[in-house]
């Protein structure tokens, strides 16, 4: 089969995919945007052992993606769907599986797909229409009627108009059901590249260059923002200043970035480190140079945003601290497999407290990375969730052999 994996954000799982499928012998291309700079990215590009058959190409704007400028967005949106679109003509896939997409631009591959006779699988990894329009209503009510409608009326005719969904939480089937969308769907969890992230001593090199190998560290790594809440890292950094052993590490780029940054200026908070994203390669390093790994999402993101970076933190072998809903996928896994501890997202005082209790407690923080890289090698084999893709595109294949 030529199959088209196209993930708009470049997220490490999904190349992981595209790899193994073009192992067993499947022609693949791996399509990303590469204007995208508030988001961390994995191995994007080719490697020495990747097979003839895989390929990944990067699509380009003329300049990089503006996220908090809504007209402009919205037209470099479509310009990207055009872009993209011209390399899907290219390539002529047999089926396309498209993710993270803004739903302008996956209109747009959608409409191109049918035209090619490809099916469609709608990877969905948010449920976007529902988030702008929650975005937009904290804003302006009149935009988000507007607006935020517009965008979620399209999600539901993209979401029906697709051969095929897979959707990473079964939470989603509820409110597709309520859209009355009957498209066939599979349930597969997103996952972190095992192989690629290996649980490393905290005594690294990369700990070592950043003065963190002898600290008690708290890392956040990954994006900031509007689902996000800087103002609880703000808050750890402040609850620790008076502690020289401790340090609040957050890598990361973007508006939460920049506002931590203006915030420990005028604090005085030398025990909060901020630095950009780093290389894939290093991400095991900078998880390992934690005690505890941090995440935190918005109250109302609920069920339908899912933190890929607390699947990654799992592979580390750390334990989890999380300020999310209850009900999120994420919460459930961490509970479940005992690797961390979940607060309320807006129970800022939870969320120190529980900090300070793990950093006390070596012995504890222990047996929770353990907890959580044992779930990691257990759920994230990429070879059963390969075949799992198969099935869903096997409809592609028949068809094509007919």
């Amino acid at each position: 089969m030529r199959i088209l994996i196209h993930d708009f954000a470049g997220h490490p799982f999904q190349i992981q995919l595209s790899r193994e499928l073009a192992a067993r012998g499947h022609e693949v291309l791996h399509l990303y945007c590469a204007s995208l700079s508030t988001t961390p990215q994995g191995s994007l590009t080719r490697r020495a052992t990747d097979p003839a058959s895989f390929q990944v190409r990067g699509v380009a704007l003329d300049e990089p993606l503006h996220k908090d400028r809504f007209f402009k967005r919205w037209q470099q949106e479509r310009e990207y769907g055009q872009r993209a679109v011209a390399v899907m003509r290219e390539f002529r896939p047999d089926a396309v599986v498209s993710g993270n997409t803004p739903l302008d631009a996956q209109r747009m591959l959608i409409t191109e797909a049918r035209a090619l006779s490809a099916r469609f699988v709608f990877w969905v990894q948010d449920v976007i229409g529902v988030a702008t329009k929650r975005i937009l209503s904290g804003k302006s009510r009149l935009v988000a009627a507007t607006v935020g409608s517009y965008y979620e009326r399209l999600e539901r005719r993209l979401l029906s108009f697709s051969d095929a969904l897979v959707v990473i939480t079964e939470d989603f089937r509820p409110l597709f059901n309520s859209w009355g969308v009957a498209t066939e769907t599979h349930v597969i969890e997103n996952w972190a590249p095992l192989d690629e992230l290996p649980a490393v001593a905290k005594d690294n090199d990369w700990a070592r260059r950043h003065g963190l190998a002898d600290k008690r560290t708290l890392v956040y790594t990954g994006t900031l923002g509007m689902k996000h809440n800087p103002q609880l890292l703000l808050d750890l950094a402040v609850s620790f200043r008076d502690e020289p052993d401790v340090r609040v590490v957050v890598t990361s780029q973007g508006a939460g970035a920049e506002w931590l940054r203006s915030r420990r200026t005028e604090l005085g908070l030398d025990n909060l480190i901020i630095m950009g994203f780093q290389p894939f390669e290093d991400v095991p390093s900078v998880m390992g140079a934690a005690d505890v790994l941090i995440a935190v999402l918005e109250p109302d993101a609920g069920v339908f945003s899912v933190p890929s970076k607390v699947l990654s933190y799992l592979t580390a072998a750390r334990p989890l601290l999380l300020a999310v809903p209850q009900e999120n996928l994420a919460s459930k896994i961490v509970r479940d497999a005992g690797a961390g501890i979940v607060v309320d997202p807006g129970d800022s005082g939870s969320f120190v407290r529980e900090a300070k209790e793990l950093l006390q407690a070596p012995a504890r923080r222990e047996k929770m990375g353990l907890r959580a890289r044992a779930y990691a090698e257990r759920t994230f084999d990429v070879a059963a969730i390969a075949d799992r893709f198969e099935t869903v595109l096997a409809v592609a294949d028949h068809e094509g052999a007919a």
